[in-house]
């Protein structure tokens, strides 16, 4: 991989200058942002994959939902069979698949109990989705890069450990690293999140502290809740799965974090299954997870709740092994302060 990457490095120069040619043209309103009839909050990152967006989400529409906002989220719904605008859930039931909504925005509904919508252009997609629901609030899914729409809010995600770090193949822009955009397109964000995820709070280099000044910083954090059985939906607390011997079942982008919390709960981790990032599981893939299961002599899987979402449907192939899901949820540290900034 690593090896492609350096075959790819003189695309990086070509894919600054159309990122740069591209903001040019917004900041200097030849490209215009189209209003639409709701309050819009983008939460999104400069890099692919793996920062914490989705626990984002689910935080900050759950902080609009309590606040009585008539709150939805549209996301472009990343690698899901289905094109154009679907309405995925009015807040109450769902009208489409897993599959063809996308896990990201199916994973927030389950957690939120709030209308939400798919669609690749979200100018499109946030006029059908107003309709068709009445929100007068709207969180955009991964929608830093998407300037099309007028927001009302930008947020930025950023991993701590991005920006902690000095990897030639994470911090360079596509195609040979993992920046969406330059450090210099955080200008444009209203705030910044840092998100530690499971570890301490760390000082940030000066030389990307820089970028960061004049904007409205807040830390976050994830916090491990309990375990949740995926069929019966019984809950369960952290220490009850001390010292189990567990396959850990997992399909999202940066599942060290994962692990380590994992870790943490004094779970056994050493059998494991690690797939690529919004896994799509099939047939071949349920029966693998069996088969290393019971090989291990593994007591239980134990998976992401992103996982568990797609795994769902496969309950009846599974129907004789136990799975549980690592319910988590994100938490700021200040979150009086970011109240006071996102709420009117």
């Amino acid at each position: 991989m690593k090896i492609l990457r350096l075959i790819f490095l003189p695309l990086v120069p070509v894919y600054a200058v159309v990122i740069a040619v591209r903001n040019f043209l917004f900041d200097k309103k030849i490209c215009k942002c189209k209003p639409v009839k709701a309050k819009v909050i983008s939460v999104g990152n400069i890099t692919v994959g793996g920062s914490g967006k989705t626990p984002t989400v689910i935080y900050i529409t759950s902080l609009l939902k309590k606040s009585e906002k008539k709150t939805g989220v549209l996301s472009r719904g990343y690698r899901r069979k289905s094109s154009g605008y679907v309405l995925v859930s009015d807040g109450k039931e769902f009208f489409t698949s897993v599959d063809k909504s996308g896990d990201e925005i199916y994973h927030t509904v389950l957690d939120c109990q709030v209308p939400a919508a798919v669609c690749e252009n979200r100018v499109e997609g946030a006029e059908k989705f107003i309709n068709d629901t009445g929100i007068d609030t709207l969180v955009l899914d991964d929608a830093f890069q998407h300037r099309w729409i007028k927001r009302d809010f930008d947020i930025v995600v950023i991993d701590q450990r991005f920006l902690t770090g000095n990897n030639f193949f994470i911090n360079n822009l596509l195609p040979t690293g993992n920046m969406r955009e330059p450090f210099s397109s955080l200008n444009r964000a209203d705030a910044i999140i840092i998100n530690r995820k499971f570890v301490e709070k760390k000082s940030i280099p000066p030389k990307r502290m820089k970028y960061l000044e004049n904007k409205p910083i807040f830390t976050a954090y994830y916090k491990a809740i309990s375990f949740i059985d995926l069929k019966k939906k019984t809950e369960y607390d952290l220490n009850e799965f001390e010292g189990q011997k567990s396959l850990v079942v997992s399909g999202v982008a940066k599942p060290i974090s994962f692990l380590n919390v994992l870790s943490q709960t004094n779970l056994d981790t050493q059998n494991r299954l690690i797939f690529r990032d919004h896994k799509k599981y099939t047939n071949k893939d349920v029966q693998l997870i069996r088969k290393k299961f019971y090989s291990t002599n593994s007591h239980s899987v134990v998976t992401t709740e992103k996982d568990a979402v797609k795994l769902t449907n496969f309950s009846k192939e599974l129907d004789d092994i136990d799975i549980f899901y690592l319910k988590i949820k994100l938490e700021l540290d200040d979150e009086d302060s970011f109240k006071n900034f996102i709420l009117p």
